[in-house]
Protein backbone atom coordinates (compact mmCIF):
# COMPACT_ATOMS: atom_id res chain seq x y z
CA UNK A 1 0.00 0.00 0.00
CA UNK A 2 2.79 2.67 0.99
CA UNK A 3 4.83 1.86 -2.46
CA UNK A 4 1.25 2.10 -4.62
CA UNK A 5 0.38 5.80 -2.20
CA UNK A 6 4.28 6.80 -3.28
CA UNK A 7 3.43 6.33 -7.14
CA UNK A 8 0.35 7.18 -7.22
CA UNK A 9 1.42 10.46 -4.84
CA UNK A 10 3.78 10.56 -8.13
CA UNK A 11 1.70 10.87 -10.53
CA UNK A 12 -0.59 13.49 -9.13
CA UNK A 13 2.44 15.99 -9.06
CA UNK A 14 3.61 14.75 -12.71
CA UNK A 15 0.45 16.12 -13.63
CA UNK A 16 1.06 19.63 -11.68
CA UNK A 17 -0.80 18.77 -8.52
CA UNK A 18 1.09 20.65 -5.74
CA UNK A 19 0.46 22.43 -1.93
CA UNK A 20 -2.57 23.28 -1.32
CA UNK A 21 -4.76 22.12 -4.60
CA UNK A 22 -7.41 19.64 -3.95
CA UNK A 23 -7.92 16.31 -5.29
CA UNK A 24 -11.55 15.27 -4.53
CA UNK A 25 -12.68 11.59 -4.66
CA UNK A 26 -16.19 10.12 -4.69
CA UNK A 27 -15.94 6.45 -4.52
CA UNK A 28 -17.31 3.57 -2.32
CA UNK A 29 -14.90 1.75 0.56
CA UNK A 30 -12.25 0.16 -1.81
CA UNK A 31 -8.62 -0.27 -1.49
CA UNK A 32 -8.72 3.13 -3.87
CA UNK A 33 -10.22 5.40 -1.43
CA UNK A 34 -8.26 4.66 1.73
CA UNK A 35 -4.89 4.81 -0.36
CA UNK A 36 -5.76 8.41 -1.13
CA UNK A 37 -5.88 8.91 2.36
CA UNK A 38 -2.28 8.89 2.27
CA UNK A 39 -1.33 9.20 -1.51
CA UNK A 40 -2.75 13.10 -1.52
CA UNK A 41 -1.36 14.15 1.49
CA UNK A 42 2.51 13.09 0.40
CA UNK A 43 2.02 15.56 -2.12
CA UNK A 44 1.27 17.96 -0.05
CA UNK A 45 -2.43 18.51 -1.64
CA UNK A 46 -5.98 18.45 -0.06
CA UNK A 47 -8.46 15.47 -0.39
CA UNK A 48 -11.75 15.54 -0.39
CA UNK A 49 -14.05 12.93 -0.24
CA UNK A 50 -17.24 13.27 -1.26
CA UNK A 51 -20.77 11.62 0.11
CA UNK A 52 -21.95 9.12 -3.02
CA UNK A 53 -25.45 10.07 -2.35
CA UNK A 54 -25.70 13.50 -2.93
CA UNK A 55 -27.04 14.98 -6.26
CA UNK A 56 -25.59 16.00 -9.55
CA UNK A 57 -25.82 20.04 -8.20
CA UNK A 58 -24.47 19.64 -5.22
CA UNK A 59 -21.23 17.44 -6.36
CA UNK A 60 -20.70 20.64 -8.55
CA UNK A 61 -21.12 23.11 -5.94
CA UNK A 62 -18.67 21.04 -3.86
CA UNK A 63 -16.09 20.90 -7.01
CA UNK A 64 -16.97 24.33 -7.37
CA UNK A 65 -16.23 25.43 -3.78
CA UNK A 66 -13.42 23.33 -3.00
CA UNK A 67 -11.43 24.63 -6.25
CA UNK A 68 -10.98 20.70 -7.24
CA UNK A 69 -8.57 20.08 -9.86
CA UNK A 70 -9.03 16.48 -9.68
CA UNK A 71 -12.04 14.27 -9.46
CA UNK A 72 -11.26 10.49 -9.15
CA UNK A 73 -14.36 8.89 -9.20
CA UNK A 74 -16.46 5.11 -9.01
CA UNK A 75 -17.47 4.25 -12.30
CA UNK A 76 -20.52 2.79 -10.94
CA UNK A 77 -21.40 6.42 -10.44
CA UNK A 78 -21.29 8.19 -14.15
CA UNK A 79 -24.83 8.83 -13.79
CA UNK A 80 -24.99 11.54 -11.37
CA UNK A 81 -21.21 12.66 -11.91
CA UNK A 82 -21.96 12.96 -15.52
CA UNK A 83 -24.59 15.81 -14.71
CA UNK A 84 -22.51 17.05 -12.33
CA UNK A 85 -19.94 17.83 -14.84
CA UNK A 86 -22.48 19.61 -17.51
CA UNK A 87 -23.40 22.23 -14.35
CA UNK A 88 -19.88 22.28 -13.15
CA UNK A 89 -18.77 24.35 -16.63
CA UNK A 90 -14.86 23.77 -16.24
CA UNK A 91 -12.23 21.49 -16.96
CA UNK A 92 -11.00 19.47 -14.51
CA UNK A 93 -9.04 16.09 -14.35
CA UNK A 94 -10.91 12.93 -14.46
CA UNK A 95 -9.57 9.30 -13.08
CA UNK A 96 -11.60 6.37 -13.33
CA UNK A 97 -12.09 3.42 -10.96
CA UNK A 98 -12.32 0.24 -12.86
CA UNK A 99 -13.26 -1.51 -9.78
CA UNK A 100 -12.74 -4.70 -10.90
CA UNK A 101 -14.95 -6.97 -8.22
CA UNK A 102 -17.80 -5.17 -9.55
CA UNK A 103 -20.05 -5.60 -12.37
CA UNK A 104 -18.92 -2.54 -15.21
CA UNK A 105 -21.47 -4.14 -18.07
CA UNK A 106 -24.38 -0.86 -17.14
CA UNK A 107 -21.19 1.55 -16.13
CA UNK A 108 -19.61 3.93 -18.31
CA UNK A 109 -16.35 5.75 -18.77
CA UNK A 110 -16.27 9.11 -17.44
CA UNK A 111 -12.63 10.59 -17.36
CA UNK A 112 -9.00 10.12 -19.71
CA UNK A 113 -7.50 8.98 -17.35
CA UNK A 114 -8.27 4.90 -15.42
CA UNK A 115 -6.61 4.63 -11.67
CA UNK A 116 -4.52 1.69 -12.26
CA UNK A 117 -2.58 2.86 -15.66
CA UNK A 118 -2.25 6.30 -14.25
CA UNK A 119 -0.93 5.08 -10.69
CA UNK A 120 1.94 3.20 -12.85
CA UNK A 121 2.71 6.34 -14.39
CA UNK A 122 4.36 7.30 -10.69
CA UNK A 123 7.90 6.66 -9.35
CA UNK A 124 7.98 4.22 -6.42
CA UNK A 125 10.86 6.04 -5.46
CA UNK A 126 9.23 9.16 -4.73
CA UNK A 127 10.26 11.45 -2.12
CA UNK A 128 7.05 12.21 -0.33
CA UNK A 129 6.12 15.93 0.67
CA UNK A 130 6.70 16.16 4.72
CA UNK A 131 4.20 18.90 5.96
CA UNK A 132 6.30 21.83 6.79
CA UNK A 133 3.65 23.12 9.33
CA UNK A 134 1.19 20.14 11.35
CA UNK A 135 -1.35 22.99 10.87
CA UNK A 136 -1.24 22.12 7.32
CA UNK A 137 -4.20 21.80 5.65
CA UNK A 138 -4.68 17.56 4.88
CA UNK A 139 -8.42 16.92 4.06
CA UNK A 140 -11.27 19.02 3.42
CA UNK A 141 -15.15 17.56 3.99
CA UNK A 142 -18.49 18.90 3.18
CA UNK A 143 -21.66 18.84 5.27
CA UNK A 144 -24.66 17.16 3.52
CA UNK A 145 -28.30 17.21 4.44
CA UNK A 146 -28.21 20.59 5.69
CA UNK A 147 -30.15 23.62 4.79
CA UNK A 148 -28.41 26.25 2.07
CA UNK A 149 -25.09 24.93 0.32
CA UNK A 150 -22.40 22.21 2.16
CA UNK A 151 -20.75 23.69 4.57
CA UNK A 152 -16.72 22.93 4.54
CA UNK A 153 -15.11 21.50 7.35
CA UNK A 154 -11.13 21.42 6.86
CA UNK A 155 -8.89 18.94 8.53
CA UNK A 156 -4.52 19.75 9.45
CA UNK A 157 -2.06 17.02 9.98
CA UNK A 158 -2.03 18.04 13.52
CA UNK A 159 -5.92 17.24 14.13
CA UNK A 160 -5.80 13.78 12.13
CA UNK A 161 -2.60 12.65 14.38
CA UNK A 162 -4.09 13.53 17.22
CA UNK A 163 -7.58 12.06 16.17
CA UNK A 164 -6.02 8.85 15.11
CA UNK A 165 -3.82 8.05 18.28
CA UNK A 166 -7.22 8.76 20.46
CA UNK A 167 -8.82 6.54 18.40
CA UNK A 168 -6.95 3.83 18.69
CA UNK A 169 -7.23 3.88 22.93
CA UNK A 170 -8.69 1.66 25.15
CA UNK A 171 -11.63 4.61 26.07
CA UNK A 172 -12.32 4.52 22.35
CA UNK A 173 -12.16 1.94 19.91
CA UNK A 174 -8.81 0.01 21.51
CA UNK A 175 -7.51 -1.40 17.96
CA UNK A 176 -4.60 -3.54 18.38
CA UNK A 177 -2.45 -4.73 15.24
CA UNK A 178 -3.99 -8.12 16.37
CA UNK A 179 -7.56 -6.69 14.88
CA UNK A 180 -9.25 -6.60 11.47
CA UNK A 181 -11.24 -3.68 10.93
CA UNK A 182 -14.24 -3.36 7.96
CA UNK A 183 -15.60 0.29 8.36
CA UNK A 184 -18.69 -0.29 6.70
CA UNK A 185 -19.23 3.24 7.47
CA UNK A 186 -18.42 5.51 4.41
CA UNK A 187 -14.53 6.89 4.40
CA UNK A 188 -16.56 10.07 3.46
CA UNK A 189 -18.60 10.96 6.46
CA UNK A 190 -17.26 12.73 9.26
CA UNK A 191 -13.36 12.03 8.12
CA UNK A 192 -14.26 8.10 8.38
CA UNK A 193 -14.45 8.22 12.25
CA UNK A 194 -10.61 8.41 11.66
CA UNK A 195 -10.46 4.35 10.42
CA UNK A 196 -8.58 5.23 7.74
CA UNK A 197 -5.85 6.20 9.78
CA UNK A 198 -6.17 4.84 12.96
CA UNK A 199 -6.31 0.93 11.67
CA UNK A 200 -2.55 1.12 9.41
CA UNK A 201 -1.28 2.91 12.93
CA UNK A 202 -2.05 0.30 15.19
CA UNK A 203 -1.28 -2.49 12.13
CA UNK A 204 -4.82 -3.71 12.38
CA UNK A 205 -5.50 -4.70 8.94
CA UNK A 206 -8.34 -3.92 6.62
CA UNK A 207 -11.39 -5.36 5.14
CA UNK A 208 -12.75 -2.72 2.52
CA UNK A 209 -16.24 -3.54 1.96
CA UNK A 210 -16.58 -1.54 -1.37
CA UNK A 211 -20.50 -0.67 -2.65
CA UNK A 212 -22.48 -4.28 -1.79
CA UNK A 213 -24.16 -3.45 1.44
CA UNK A 214 -27.03 -6.50 2.01
CA UNK A 215 -27.24 -8.40 4.86
CA UNK A 216 -25.74 -11.68 2.91
CA UNK A 217 -22.70 -9.81 1.53
CA UNK A 218 -22.06 -8.27 5.21
CA UNK A 219 -21.78 -11.26 6.36
CA UNK A 220 -19.94 -13.25 3.88
CA UNK A 221 -17.51 -10.37 4.71
CA UNK A 222 -17.52 -10.01 8.14
CA UNK A 223 -16.70 -13.95 8.11
CA UNK A 224 -12.95 -12.90 6.51
CA UNK A 225 -11.77 -12.83 9.92
CA UNK A 226 -12.76 -9.37 10.55
CA UNK A 227 -12.78 -8.30 14.60
CA UNK A 228 -13.97 -4.61 14.57
CA UNK A 229 -16.73 -3.41 12.21
CA UNK A 230 -18.19 0.25 12.39
CA UNK A 231 -21.97 1.30 10.70
CA UNK A 232 -24.60 3.22 11.84
CA UNK A 233 -27.53 1.10 13.86
CA UNK A 234 -29.61 0.50 10.48
CA UNK A 235 -27.06 -1.60 8.96
CA UNK A 236 -26.81 -3.53 11.97
CA UNK A 237 -30.51 -4.35 12.58
CA UNK A 238 -30.70 -5.95 9.31
CA UNK A 239 -27.89 -7.80 9.58
CA UNK A 240 -29.08 -9.13 13.22
CA UNK A 241 -32.47 -9.92 11.60
CA UNK A 242 -31.00 -12.02 8.86
CA UNK A 243 -28.79 -13.87 11.25
CA UNK A 244 -32.06 -14.67 13.42
CA UNK A 245 -33.69 -15.71 9.86
CA UNK A 246 -31.33 -17.97 8.81
CA UNK A 247 -29.51 -18.92 12.16
CA UNK A 248 -26.66 -17.68 11.86
CA UNK A 249 -23.45 -16.70 14.11
CA UNK A 250 -20.44 -14.50 13.37
CA UNK A 251 -17.72 -16.57 14.45
CA UNK A 252 -14.56 -14.04 14.92
CA UNK A 253 -16.48 -10.78 15.29
CA UNK A 254 -16.04 -9.46 18.71
CA UNK A 255 -17.40 -5.93 18.52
Amino acid sequence: IYKRCLKFASALEKIGIKKGDTVSFLAFNTPEIFEAHYSVPMTGAVLNTINIRLDAKTIAYILNHSDAKVLVVDRQLHLEVSKALEILKKKIIIIDIDDKHADQSKTKKIGDLEYEKFLNTGDENYIWKIPEDEWQAISLSYTSGTTGNPKGVVYTHRSNVLHAMTSATPDMLNLSSRDRVMPVVPLFHANGWSIGYTAPLVGASMVMPGKEMSPEALFEMLEKGVTVTAAVPTIWLLLLNYLKANNLKLSTLER
